[in-house]
């Protein structure tokens, strides 16, 4: 499969470091951090959908509740490190393809890559808003994604770039219930290093908790789309908000703790990942 327009004089040198083990490790180590990020976000909606002071937050807010605990700083720090090596990891993924996915349909791979590189545009805002919560210089940019849109609007077009912003979203959520169901997932795995239980566990962990991803993502991008058609910003919700709107739906309390179970166990599938995901492929 061919690799993106990387400068020749730079192509070699990102491939070694690549696929050096420090990087590998890097990339494991930065599974593990997002794993934590969404228990922690799983924990916290759990708790409100049981009434036991729990509240319904995004990564971010994740990010926030880990600075305020015992020693939280230096944990903070810790899952810090690690989201900055999963950015690493996805930006790797975007440019070099090192797990030889292989994907036949060229469109396939264009798509692919652009949602590695997307993600690894957002989990930069989540590092960058992780080191400002340890320097005590500010809260969280919850409001980033709203004045983004605001500022899209505004533009010619907007209207229509924000829908289909809300249509990708939506279509990424849908693809996620796809995933979960064939559990195509499985073939990134060293599964001849796993037993028989933790290729169950596996399995089972990752299909709820990418379920649960799913919900979330498609009620993420109908308020884009909604917002596209409102020409209203103030529409847009975050992962927070999007648990907070289960909540309000009838047996919300029911409907969201299901789905901060399914955060959860999709916490437990990224600490799997940072186990048992195959990363750099010869």
């Amino acid at each position: 499969m061919a690799t993106p327009n990387i400068p020749p004089n730079l192509k070699q040198p990102v491939q070694q470091t690549v696929a050096h083990p420090k990087f590998e490790r890097l990339a494991r180590f930065g599974y593990a951090a997002k794993g934590i990020v969404y228990f922690v976000v799983g924990l916290l909606a759990a708790q409100a959908a049981i009434g036991s002071g729990g509240r319904t937050t995004d990564t971010s807010g994740a990010l926030q509740e880990i600075v305020v605990q015992p020693f939280g700083k230096f944990l903070l720090g810790l899952v810090t490190i690690g989201i900055i090596g999963y950015v690493l990891w996805r930006f790797a993924q975007a440019l070099l393809d090192p797990e030889h996915t292989g994907q036949s349909n060229s469109t396939q791979r264009v798509v692919q890559r652009i949602g590695y590189l997307i993600s690894a545009l957002s989990y930069s805002g989540l590092a960058f808003t992780a080191v400002k919560l340890i320097l005590g210089s500010g809260g969280t940019n919850g409001g980033a994604t709203e004045d983004w849109t605001k500022l899209v609007l505004a533009q010619p077009l907007g209207q229509w770039l924000v829908g289909l912003a809300g249509a990708i979203v939506l279509g990424v959520g849908l693809s996620y219930f796809y995933q979960a169901y064939t559990a195509k997932f499985q073939r990134y795995f060293k599964l001849n290093q796993m037993n028989a239980t933790e290729r169950k566990w596996a399995k089972r962990l990752g299909q709820f908790g990418i379920v649960a991803r799913g919900v979330v993502f498609c009620i993420i991008g109908l308020f884009v789309i909604i917002a596209a058609l409102r020409s209203d910003a103030t529409e847009v919700k975050g992962l927070g908000e999007a648990l907070a709107v289960l909540a309000q739906q009838p047996y919300g309390t029911w409907i969201l703790g299901i789905v901060a179970l399914g955060l959860i166990a999709y916490s437990m599938y990224s600490l799997i990942e940072a186990r048992y995901r195959s990363l750099i492929r010869s």
